[in-house]
């Protein structure tokens, strides 16, 4: 049972339902996640804002690659179920390839980098040494990009604090953060 209510859709307040509209045409569906920040609609607004200006930046496989190992360290199974649903239907990322997204890894050399930065600067709240800095910028990834990685983890931590806050009721197919990756 979520601690904080998930709104029912027609129940989310007035300023949020265009937003949630356009949730809805872009999903087919509007989640729990995006009915529950929906009760702040500058929030709401806030979240889709980045959201879509990251969707133009780094590519769909490398964003929820590092939204499952994300989710994975900060422990929230909403998270996890969703990225995990999205990584395999949306980014078409196989199963063997999300246990390796949990872990800070991927089998894709390039995305290896990102993902294991991603993780590290989540595990450390922001903090990177110098070494991991190196090595995605060795991997082929440009500052602006390393500031994109950095973008998607904190658009991924907001997410997980309101899920793991609220208790959201998790609407995909469930996955556990606790269950070995």
């Amino acid at each position: 049972m979520s601690k904080i209510a998930v709104p029912a859709r027609e129940a989310a307040p007035a300023a949020s339902q265009p937003l949630l509209d356009a949730v809805e045409r872009q999903l087919g569906v509007v989640p729990n996640l995006f009915r529950l920040v929906a009760l702040s609609p500058a929030a709401l607004q806030g979240f889709l804002g980045l959201g879509g200006a990251l969707g133009k930046a780094l590519d769909v496989r490398t964003r929820e690659r590092i939204a499952i190992a994300v989710a994975q360290v900060n422990g929230c199974d909403y998270c996890l179920s969703a990225h995990a649903y999205l990584g395999l239907n949306l980014a078409k990322i196989d199963e063997a390839e999300i246990a390796l997204n949990r872990r800070g890894a991927s089998s894709d050399p390039k995305a290896n980098a990102a993902v294991a930065f991603a993780r590290k600067i989540a595990e450390n709240h922001g903090r990177a040494a110098e070494t991991e800095l190196q090595a995605v910028r060795a991997a082929g990834y440009t500052d602006a990009q390393v500031i994109e990685i950095i973008a998607v983890v904190a658009e991924n931590v907001f997410t997980n604090m309101v899920n793991l806050v609220a208790g959201t009721e998790i609407d995909f197919p469930v996955i556990h953060t606790a269950q070995a990756a």
